[in-house]
């Protein structure tokens, strides 16, 4: 159990300290190199969703996203005390400790971002959209926040636009028009649980020597 505690907690820190820094340093949208590297960008980005900036169903959709991650979370942690007990392996224990921590991480934003940030993005109810403020955010007094509890959005910025350019004017349909590969921005959480749900994957048969038993 120790070493799923110092997984999750060092995820947590990494992917909270980031998405705090990125919010109280960045005007939304903004976008820096690292290092001077084209392909390699933090750029400040909000969503009410899921993970790559995806999302659905408005506000309901979003409550029930942070519903169900809830659920996994806590059902994770009956799991972990199954697997302990049988004597799991690493192969299962340490990417599915990722999947938790990043979870844990998504949801973090979702329920208390609104709360505790004096600005971000939120929902509109007369439009029914979200709508973006633009602005730098600073943390203040719990409950003096832009929003509602469950109203918060997960803050992205790993960006990595390997190919950034335009298709040739000859090329049928699709000449003059942007090619970005890859487009979709993240966060160290959703780094979290790709990495582990890929570790889990390509290590199947030593995580789960006997098949799949939950």
């Amino acid at each position: 159990m120790k070493k799923i505690v110092a997984i999750t907690l060092l995820i947590l820190f990494i992917d909270q300290f980031s998405k705090i820094y990125i919010k109280t340093h960045f005007y939304l949208g903004e976008s820096i190199n690292v290092l001077g590297l084209s392909w390699f960008k933090l750029t400040f980005v909000e969503n009410p969703g899921m993970a790559y900036g995806l999302h659905f169903g408005g506000l309901w959709g979003k409550y029930t996203l942070i519903i169900l991650r809830l659920g996994l979370a806590v059902g994770m942690v009956f799991l972990f005390k199954k697997w302990l007990k049988e004597g799991a392996s690493n192969y299962l224990i340490i990417p599915m400790a990722m999947i938790f921590a990043g979870a844990i991480g998504n949801v973090f934003d979702g329920i208390f971002y609104g709360v505790i940030f004096d600005s971000g993005t939120f929902y509109d109810t007369t439009s029914e959209r979200w709508i973006d403020y633009g602005g730098v955010s600073q943390l203040t007094a719990f409950g003096q926040g832009y929003s509602d509890l469950m109203k918060g959005c997960v803050v992205d910025m790993l960006h990595f636009p390997l190919v950034d350019t335009v298709w040739p004017d000859w090329v049928p349909v699709l000449g003059g028009n942007r090619i970005e590969f890859f487009k979709y921005i993240f966060n160290v959480a959703d780094s979290a649980i790709t990495a582990g749900a890929l570790f889990l994957y390509l290590f199947r048969k030593k995580a789960f020597p006997n098949g799949l038993d939950f």
